[in-house]
Formats: C-alpha cells, structure tokens, sequence
C-alpha cells in the first residue's frame, strides 16, 4: 500500500506534522490542509484513498466536510475517518452518522493510527 494518497485536515500545526512524519514513514503521499476550505482546494488537483479530519476546524467543521463528500459520486469512496479529541459518548455516532467510516481519539496512538488506516485500505482494495 505503499505511495497510497491520504490528506490530514487539522488546524494544529502539531497535529499535522505527526501524521504527515508517521504516515510518510510508512510510505504514503501525505497532503495537509488547515481547514475544510483548503482541502477542498487540494483535492482538485490530489485525490487522497483516505482523509483523516478533525471534527472541529475553522469554517466549515470536520462533520460538514464528510457529509459534502460523501454526498458526491465521484468522492464518496473515499475512506474518512474523524481524527479528533472529541469524546463524548455520542461524538463518535455523530461521526459515523455523517458519513465518517471510523473515529480515531486524539492524542492519537501511532501504532492505532497505522493499523485503522492500513485495515480501511485493505478492506476497499485498490481503485
């Protein structure tokens, strides 16, 4: 699954370059973005396999963002997974229910994070 695209969205600086260190570690093509906007902007031209997203981002929230693509053909087979710091008891319904294929809880276990992405990928097999 090597070179596979995956895009972080997260408005902490910190957060995005852990992803983007661990997941380029591990072979794929990271792309970040800040908020929802600039993910959009992004996959005009960067087709990621799988979108971690923080639930809440400036703008346009993380909840929002899933629904806009999974809502449209040609991006809802894209793998999304919320990667946030949300844990209340409904927070991960929240998330699934608006399209979200899994919830990872921030501060993010590495060896978690690898597998939940690497399980998505293996479970759609290659586009």
């Amino acid at each position: 699954m090597a070179h596979e695209p995956i895009l972080v969205v997260d408005d902490s600086p910190s957060n995005l370059k852990l992803a983007r260190v661990v997941l380029q570690g591990e072979g794929y093509d990271v792309q970040t973005a800040v908020d929802a906007e600039e993910a959009l902007r992004l996959m005009q031209t960067f087709r990621p396999r799988v979108i971690l997203t923080d639930l809440h981002l400036p703008g346009t929230d993380g909840l929002t963002l899933t629904r806009q693509l999974k809502a449209q053909a040609a991006t809802r087979d894209i793998v999304i997974l919320a990667l946030t710091g949300c844990v209340m008891e409904d927070d991960e319904a929240r998330a699934l229910a608006a399209g979200c294929d899994g919830y990872i809880i921030k501060p993010f276990d590495i060896a978690v994070l690898k597998r939940v992405i690497a399980g998505h990928l293996s479970r759609v097999g290659r586009s």
